[in-house]
């Protein structure tokens, strides 16, 4: 058995790890770290594990705790766990941190997105960018992994197949996600009264998860995200200028030819198909008339963007079954 602490364990992210690992042949979470609710019970938290955690507690996290932990699973806001990672990396456990903090290439980059100085720059060098699909090998060689993130995620499986046959410096996404990416606490901007029957576009040219989408794909990119009036999903549509006359529905089936999550066909993708799942749909055109290549791709951000690929990662670090834990089939209707 593998013994995990879960950073965050409070939040969206957290009640969906814990979800995955109560049907995780190996991971057992033991340790459940969130500030904000220390000292509740986890049923009363997220009433819907209380039949699988019924005797589980959020606690405060404290060094100690660490002790006899097998693996860290980490969600929360960027700029927390700069001050735990410290710990975690010199105590040798194998670390999957979904927020922003150790993506980026470079403490500069990081300050120019997130406009506040890295508070562990030395270690942001130790941490592979987490997604399976295009790096497993190194994920499965570390200790420290950065997840990447629901938008990310989304966009790169969609393009980084298809980067020789467009511009990378002309890439526009578009795209929408559902109100659990914006996290559990309370705003005005998520609101019932605000989401409901209404559709929102927002961080206008400086969403800090763009600084992700360039450092993968190595070009430009025009980001515009967007709030959907659903619980969770994500669809991004990304165009860009093809060097020529292309066929990139080819180039991602081929790409994604092995990848047990990663589903590629003519369809447009719909964010219902991948409910509960650690899935990808993805379909592309080439547009004659524009000369664009249009790449469309949906996911569950609370899943693959978010703690479905945390458990994948995992499963690569600790030599298992990289598919263990996760599903590759939606729930529908």
């Amino acid at each position: 058995m593998i013994k995990a602490a879960i950073f965050g364990a409070s939040g969206f992210v957290g009640a969906e790890l814990l979800r995955l690992c109560a049907g995780h042949p190996s991971i057992r979470p033991m340790r459940l770290f969130g500030d904000s609710q220390a000292g509740a019970a986890l049923p009363s938290v997220h009433p819907h594990l209380a039949l699988v955690y019924p005797d589980s507690v959020v606690e405060r996290f404290a060094p100690a705790a660490l002790d006899n932990i097998d693996l860290v699973l980490a969600a929360l806001p960027h700029g927390h766990s700069q001050r735990v990672a410290p710990e975690i990396v010199a105590r040798g456990i194998p670390f999957v941190d979904l927020g922003a903090d150790f993506r980026l290439n470079d403490a500069a980059t990081y300050q120019c997105w997130y406009k506040e100085p890295h508070e562990a720059p030395e270690l942001l060098d130790r941490f592979v960018y987490g997604i399976p699909e295009l790096h497993r090998d190194a994920i499965a060689a570390s200790k420290t992994v950065a997840a990447a993130g629901c938008y990310p995620t989304t966009t790169i499986l969609a393009l980084k197949p298809l980067l020789g046959l467009i511009d990378p410096d002309t890439i526009n996404v578009s795209a929408a996600s559902g109100v659990s990416g914006a996290g559990k606490g309370l705003k005005d901007d998520t609101h019932f009264n605000t989401v409901d029957e209404n559709f929102t576009a927002y961080g206008l040219l400086s969403h800090r998860h763009t600084a992700e989408m360039e450092m993968e794909l190595g070009g430009r990119v025009l980001f515009t995200p967007h709030l959907a009036p659903m619980n969770r999903g994500i669809l991004a549509t990304c165009t860009a200028m093809a060097k020529g006359p292309c066929d990139p529905l080819a180039a991602l089936a081929e790409a994604y030819a092995d990848e047990p999550f990663v589903h590629v066909s003519e369809r447009s993708p719909s964010v219902k198909w991948t409910l509960g799942s650690n899935a990808v749909h993805i379909t592309a055109r080439y547009d004659e008339r524009t000369g664009r290549v249009l790449a469309i791709a949906a996911l569950d951000n609370l899943v693959k963007g978010a703690a479905g690929q945390m458990i994948q990662c995992a499963n690569l670090m600790l030599g298992l079954d990289e598919s263990a834990g996760l599903a590759r089939v939606g729930v529908w209707p």
